[in-house]
């Protein structure tokens, strides 16, 4: 009982710590990856806090295209350290291999959740005060378009409502309950 006393919130702090880093590396390169405004508050938080990291990976993991590669690799690089760290606290060892496909599952699914509460966020959004300007709608905007677009291309127009939204959530969440589960399988095999 002695050691789950500790090892729980440590345990804890060590996962939000890094969850919370690792949010703002993936916010970071979704942001750049949809061109959103570069001179927001938000964008500019996300860029002051991982830009020290990043700054001496990018010497070394070159861009491709419109991918900042060094990013990815950093955000897969704090999910390893994290998943490695808090399994060694819980006192279990598990292979590299595993480690890779666990982190990488983690980190989909972080992409999938990104989509989803940021397309959840912006309709709620567009209830409350639409066609009003503020930060966090120009941030949503620019991160949920894409997924957007996509949507509207397959759903018809029907007479000023967009279902768009509608559609992105179901089939985010179809794809997290289609990718997510045999990666999570992989990796307790191998583990």
């Amino acid at each position: 009982m002695g050691t789950s006393y500790m090892t729980d919130p440590f345990i804890f702090l060590i996962d939000t710590l890094f969850s919370l880093y690792i949010l703002a590396v993936v916010l970071r390169f979704l942001l750049q990856w949809t061109n959103a405004d570069f001179y927001n508050p938000v964008s500019q938080f996300l860029v002051k806090v991982t830009h020290p990291p990043l700054k001496i990976m990018r010497r070394y993991i070159p861009s491709v295209g419109r991918i900042d590669s060094s990013s990815l690799v950093l955000a897969i690089l704090l999910q390893m350290t994290a998943d490695f760290s808090i399994l060694a606290i819980k006192g279990l060892m598990v292979s590299f291999p595993a480690l890779m496909i666990l982190s990488l599952t983690q980190l989909i699914s972080l992409f999938l959740n990104v989509f989803i509460f940021a397309i959840f966020a912006r309709a709620i959004l567009s209830w409350f005060d639409p066609g009003h300007y503020n930060v966090a709608s120009s941030i949503l905007y620019s991160l949920t378009e894409p997924v957007l677009n996509i949507c509207r291309k397959v759903v018809p127009d029907l007479g000023g409502i967009d279902l768009s939204p509608l559609v992105g959530l179901v089939l985010l969440q179809l794809a997290k309950m289609i990718i997510l589960p045999p990666l999570q399988q992989l990796a307790s095999l191998i583990g």
